[in-house]
Formats: C-alpha cells, structure tokens, sequence
C-alpha cells in the first residue's frame, strides 16, 4: 500500500536545492499515536519525514477504518497545500516516533519567489510530483468501466501535425486576444512576444488530431480558439477525460517529462492552436527570468484544475461502487482518493 511517489520529491533534488527547501523549514517531532493532520480540515503546508513512520486512514460508511497509505522516513505528504488552498482526505497519525520538517506554504511561496536556479528546480520537483499523481489518479479511475465508456478505436500511429501548415499570423490577430487567456495570466506584452517569436500557429478543422498515444512529445500547445478533446484507452474501452478550451494547455505533460503521449488529443471544434516546440519550451520553462516563473505557476495550476477534475470523477465513481454494493471496488477507489492526504480546493 505504500507508495514511492512521495519519495520521489526528495530524490528529484540535488543536495543545493534539498538544503534550499530544508532551510525554510521547521523542525518537528511527533510521538507514536500522535496525529499530524486530520481529515476534512484545511492544510497549511508539507510534512517531511527524516525518521520514523505514519499511516493514513480514512473512515467508510458504517465507520469502518481503510488504512489508505503508508509513510516512512523520506517521505513527504502536503506537496499539494504548497501551491493552493488545500483539504486534507485522510487523518494521518505516527505508528513509530517521527522526526522531520513542517514547510509552510507562504515560506514556500517566498523561497520560489527568489528565482534562483535551486528555488525553480525545487518547483520543478513538485510539480512532477503533481503530474505522477495526476496520471496515477487518471490510470485508476480508468480502470473501472463507466457508462460514457465507448469502444477503442483503432490505434494511429504517426504524427497527425506532419503535413499541416505553421504560420505566424492567424486569420485574426491574436495578440490583443493572448494576454486575457489563462495560459498568460500575468505575462507582459514582452514576454507574450518573447513566446510568440518562438512559436506557431496552427488552425485545425474539427476531427484532426494533435497527437496520439505513444507519439514522442515535440511541443506543447495552447488553446487559442475552439476546443480539444483527450481521449485515452483502457484495454478495449476509451474515455473521455477532458475538453481543453480556450486558454488551456495541453501536451505539456510529456513534454515536462521528455516522454511520449499517453492519450489521444483530437479537435473538438475548429481549433486555433499555439504550438510551442518542445526546445524553447525547455528554455522558457528552465529559464530563470519573470516569465520562467509565471510558465511554473501556470503549469501547476492547470495540474490543480485536472486533479481536482479526476478526483470529482472518483468521488462519483465510489458512490457508483457503493451503491451496487461493490464493496472492494469501492475500498479501492476510496484508497486512491484518500491516499492523496492532501488535495487542492481548486475548481476547474
């Protein structure tokens, strides 16, 4: 039950960005039975476990306990409540005696707002914990049939953009109409050019894909105009798991990753797109100028809005297993949903 995905937040830093991030924090130690955070209250911050372990329980209907993770020396838990407003999904307490670190989330906020080289590569590392989770999530959620499933299709293979046309101008100018779309929020006319000059423009007709599953990432890309659906398979189903409209980004998680596509992206609506190759992408992303930072704040908010998205689908989807009484099912997705211990109060 006990996972390695918060392990790898401290893994992913060097020994300059893992001093950085300690030297904000508090030291605390808790006692065995202790409790460190209860379930339903708001979060404030991240714990880091130097000794000792803890586990996460949540109570079921008929008040029955699901022990849903567990957490041992080098752990971390609340990475979430670093970025936003946060509730805890599980009441976490010590099983052995603890010693480690409380990192409050407006010392966070301060020690990225530094920009220095380790500060970003310390917000980097949560933010590829936010996407681990965010896929581990969706991969569970798949794996339990719902009504709007429909058939897979077949699998194309290929790059559905190879033969379209890039420009620099639209049939309208979208510069006036870029600095309103979430995906800039904050951005300055300079640093909107600075992404335009390195970027094209695409306009796709309905139907067309951007990507598919398997593709190796090449660029990510904004929803200027129109929508995008992303699809993704399960053995022989496939899901809808969101419709991207104006001002979203898409494809940024492979890219984060320097990996291939895990679902299909196809156009829902006649869609203008901004593509940003994958290259500077990496420089504006890796930068260390006002704009890296904003691309930071704007990647992890979109990651937000997708959790807490999936996480309504596995609220239903354990009410659904609740109700046809299936109670290993249910125990399953109440473990995925409660092992989080930590979501965002954001709405998408």
């Amino acid at each position: 039950m006990y996972t390695r995905r918060a392990m790898q937040f401290l893994e992913r830093l060097d020994d300059e960005a893992r001093k950085l991030l300690l030297a904000v924090a508090r030291p605390v130690s808790y006692p065995k039975g202790a409790r460190l955070v209860r379930h339903g209250e708001p979060a404030r911050g991240a714990h880091v476990l130097r000794s000792g372990s803890a586990e996460a329980v949540v109570t079921l209907p008929g008040g029955e306990a699901l022990t849903v993770a567990r957490l041992e020396a080098g752990s971390v838990f609340g990475e979430t409540s670093l970025i936003e407003r946060s509730t805890c999904t599980a009441t976490v307490s010590a099983t052995d005696g603890i010693e480690g670190w409380f990192i409050e989330r407006d010392d966070f906020r301060a020690l990225v707002a530094q920009r220095s080289p380790a500060a970003l590569r310390v917000q980097h590392a949560v933010t590829l914990v936010l996407s681990d989770k965010l896929r581990t999530l969706n991969a569970k959620v798949l794996e339990v049939p719902a009504p709007e499933d429909k058939p897979s299709r077949k699998k194309i293979d290929g790059d559905p953009l190879a033969c379209v046309t890039r420009a620099k101008q639209a049939s309208f100018d979208v510069r006036p109409f870029l600095p309103l779309l979430p995906a800039f929020e904050g951005f300055d006319d300079a640093e909107i050019a600075e992404v335009l000059e390195r970027s094209a423009l695409l306009e796709l007709a309905r139907g067309h894909g951007v990507f598919f599953a398997g593709q190796p990432s090449q660029a990510c890309f904004v929803v200027v105009r129109g929508a995008v659906e992303i699809r993704t398979r399960h053995a022989t189903r496939e899901r809808r798991m969101a419709v991207l409209g104006p001002g979203q980004l898409l494809g940024y998680m492979s890219a984060l990753e320097r990996g291939t596509h895990r679902s299909d992206a196809l156009v829902r609506e006649n869609a203008l797109l901004l593509e940003i190759p994958r290259a500077a992408f990496d420089d504006l992303y890796h930068g260390t100028g006002p704009a890296s930072t904003k691309l930071h704040r704007v990647i992890q908010r979109s990651l937000l809005s997708s959790l807490a998205q999936t996480n309504r689908h596995l609220t239903r989807l354990i009410s659904l297993a609740r109700l046809r009484g299936a109670r290993k099912e249910g125990d399953a997705l109440e473990t995925a949903f409660g092992g989080q211990v930590i979501t965002a109060d954001r709405e998408s």
